[in-house]
């Protein structure tokens, strides 16, 4: 009992650190005068990376077995990988935009992890007999951290194209401005016209330089993580197909959740490609991991809403 009364305190507070940090977050976007308490707001994933910590330890410990059973623990885990991958950067002093990413993905996990749809699984359960094996900490793991990593990956990739696609209406009206305005007033208007135009152009010149810098920070980063979940998926599918043929005597059954794994690394692996070829990074790619990450989703639900499939374990039938 006390074990199950930890595990509710410890995710409880970790799912209010997340949505305060949120919220300022939201805050100092809006008030640019608050950025000092958006710097405090950078802790508050990692002491929300120690609560998750608390409650797969202490899981893990009443329960006997690494907490990756069933799609509560996996969804906790994978709020867990979120804060991983939001601190790498944090202690290396990189400046990056993984806050914007990281911080609500791990408040929709915690979210849907701890509403009413899983009640049933809050309650650790003995593994059955095919789960019984080394492999589940290596398999799923590993699974489960590429979904992280990917999942963040493709969504700076969505921003990139964001910004790359949306109009600027600010240097539109400035440089509407310039034609407009009549140069035949004397030379004092003359002058002064003289001036706008330069700090016009100077400001344009500099958002758009801003704009860009942006993006190539975006591209630069969305390929570095992808990079690295794209290796995570490839041992964890390795390290699947070695499991299965112990399990059940094949390495490969082409049941849904293999096949949807293996388009996932197909697409990732196009992603990659891309990258080889300075014509295609930017856009082109960005492109690709976007339609990643709907299949991410697929892949990591699918079967754990239907309930099919030899890796329907961590099911769970909606009400």
């Amino acid at each position: 009992m006390i074990f199950l009364t930890l595990e509710h305190i410890l995710t409880h507070i970790s799912f209010s650190i997340v949505s305060i940090v949120i919220t300022i977050y939201l805050m100092t976007y809006l008030v640019h005068e608050m950025i000092g308490l958006y710097h405090s707001s950078e802790k508050g994933l990692i002491a929300s990376f120690f609560c998750i910590t608390g409650f797969l330890v202490i899981r893990w410990i009443y329960s006997g077995h690494f907490p990756l059973s069933d799609l509560y623990e996996s969804l906790m885990f994978l709020s867990w990988s979120f804060s991983i991958i939001h601190m790498v950067p944090y202690f290396a002093n990189q400046k990056n935009h993984l806050n914007a990413i990281t911080a609500p993905s791990a408040i929709f996990t915690q979210g849907f992890a701890t509403s009413g749809l899983l009640t049933e699984m809050h309650q650790s359960a003995k593994l059955v007999p095919a789960l019984q094996s080394q492999w589940l900490m290596m398999h799923v793991s590993m699974m489960v951290l590429s979904y992280a990593a990917l999942l963040c990956g493709s969504l700076l990739s969505i921003a990139l194209l964001v910004i790359t696609f949306r109009k600027n209406p600010y240097v539109f009206a400035k440089c509407n401005h310039l034609v407009i305005w009549p140069f035949s007033s004397g030379e004092i208007q003359y002058v002064n016209e003289i001036r706008n135009v330069l700090q016009n152009t100077f400001l344009i010149s500099f958002r758009n330089y801003r704009r860009y810098q942006l993006i190539q920070q975006l591209d630069c980063w969305s390929c570095r993580i992808i990079s690295l979940g794209f290796t995570f998926l490839t041992i964890g599918i390795l390290s699947g197909a070695v499991w299965a043929n112990e399990a059940w005597g094949s390495y490969w059954n082409w049941d849904p959740k293999e096949t949807w794994a293996f388009i996932t690394w197909t697409i990732f692996a196009i992603y990659l490609h891309t990258r080889t070829n300075k014509n295609l990074q930017g856009v082109n790619s960005a492109i690709v991991a976007s339609m990643g990450f709907l299949i991410i989703w697929i892949c990591y639900f699918g079967v754990n809403l239907l309930g099919i499939g030899l890796h329907s374990y961590g099911s769970f039938i909606l009400n």
